[in-house]
């Protein structure tokens, strides 16, 4: 039997539909329903299919899991006119839509209030954020969790206090999605309520509240971070990574040198493999540029002995980076760690062949930070050799900071 991972690879609809619809495993109806949420592909046989599994399936997880792939789909208007018997139009004014789907929330069909939670979080009106509120405890765990995902969209936060009283739900799912909607409300209260939720016997509780810390434009998620870095799970200790890298980015301009100040400090005390392992994933991997830089800069002040060369290169690897600022911060981070490896490395760049000319100019640039007498005399002979005028202007400078030509 094929696998459902090689169904998802092929974007198989045809045959995930059937497995929703047909398999006598409550897992794979699960898992095939949460891969059609998912899929890039033509809507209706589709959505037929997943209402069907919201409105009818036996098990309450893969009814849920129809139930978000709808949103996913933006297609939980459908399911809830299935529900009710009568239309719920997508043209109708927000606030007319809202109306409606509010009274669906105070439903005797839980996947009916699940559904309108969702839909409600997703056109995004505060106008709901009240019956919402009054939702949160609700008695089925699955709606409490989409109601808090719902608040969480809407960014309202009046909804913070309420959130917090579900930092202690029984339920993971439940806590999961408080953390991730006090992330996304953000602001002291929310913070406050976040910062409660570091020691949640669950890692994805504690995962998720660690990536959300990073989108406070404060310090004061710091000291957590930095604690954080000692958690046994990886997972919990790279998303605290990744928020040290968002906090630079989101803090004021005013607070930004002390922040950078301090959070060098805190994180040179211990050689933590994952800080720089995470920097690296980030640098190599990383989608956004404010993160790359910020993991550049900061993968130079923070890399002990025991990682020293991988950290150098990942350094060297982006010295021809396409973000010019990514190059710089390298070359500066490079000349942070100092010594003979960093010395060694950048002038293997300018000996190989199949190093860019960008390369070549940063690593010229970066010899005149960190070069001795071997660096004047490679750069001597580049002066003379180099084909492109870049490369040569890099280098006539760096050998003006190493005293001049021989």
């Amino acid at each position: 039997m094929t696998s459902l991972f090689t169904l998802e690879k092929e974007a198989d609809a045809e045959r995930l539909v059937t497995l929703l619809s047909e398999s006598n495993n409550d897992t794979v109806r699960q898992r095939a329903a949460e891969i059609l949420g998912d899929l890039d592909v033509p809507d209706d046989e589709v959505v037929d299919s997943l209402t069907t599994a919201a409105q009818d399936d036996s098990n309450g997880a893969v009814r849920a899991a129809a139930i978000d792939a709808l949103d996913q789909r933006e297609a939980v208007e459908q399911l809830i006119s299935a529900i009710v018997g009568e239309e719920i139009s997508g043209s109708k004014a927000e606030w007319a839509r809202a109306e409606e789907l509010t009274d669906a929330l105070t439903s005797d069909q839980p996947e009916l209030r699940m559904a309108a939670a969702n839909v409600l979080g997703r056109i995004g009106s505060r106008s709901a954020t009240e019956d919402l509120i009054r939702r949160l405890p609700d008695p089925d765990p699955r709606v409490r969790a989409r109601v808090a995902r719902a608040l969480g969209r809407l960014e309202d936060k009046r909804a913070v206090s309420h959130l917090a009283e579900r930092r202690t739900d029984e339920e993971v799912d439940v806590r999961r999605e408080t953390a991730e909607a006090l992330g996304r409300i953000e602001g002291d209260e929310a913070l406050s309520a976040l910062l409660g939720m570091l020691n949640d016997p669950a890692e994805a509780v504690r995962r998720i509240t660690a990536g959300s810390l990073g989108n406070f434009g404060s310090v004061k998620p710091l000291d957590a971070l930095v604690g954080l870095l000692g958690d046994k799970s990886e997972a919990v200790r790279k998303a605290a990574v990744f928020s040290l890298i968002e906090l630079l980015s989101n803090v004021p301009p005013e607070q930004s040198h002390e922040l950078r100040e301090t959070m060098v400090q805190k994180l040179s005390t211990s050689d933590h493999r994952v800080v720089v392992s995470s920097l690296v994933d980030i640098i190599e991997e990383g989608s956004q540029a404010h993160q790359r830089r910020n993991a550049t800069w900061l993968l130079g002040r923070v890399t002990g002995t025991q990682h020293r060369w991988e950290a150098i290169e990942t350094l060297v690897g982006v010295l021809d980076a396409d973000d010019g600022m990514t190059a710089q911060f390298a070359v500066t981070s490079l000349a942070t760690i100092g010594g003979e490896s960093v010395e060694t490395a950048l002038l293997e760049v300018l000996s190989d062949p199949e190093a860019t000319t960008d390369a070549q100019a940063m690593a010229a640039f970066g010899l005149g930070k960190v070069g001795g007498e071997r660096s004047r005399e490679r750069l001597d002979t580049l002066v003379d050799t180099t084909d492109d005028e870049e490369v040569r202007k890099r280098a006539f400078s760096a050998l003006s900071k190493l005293g001049g030509r021989a």
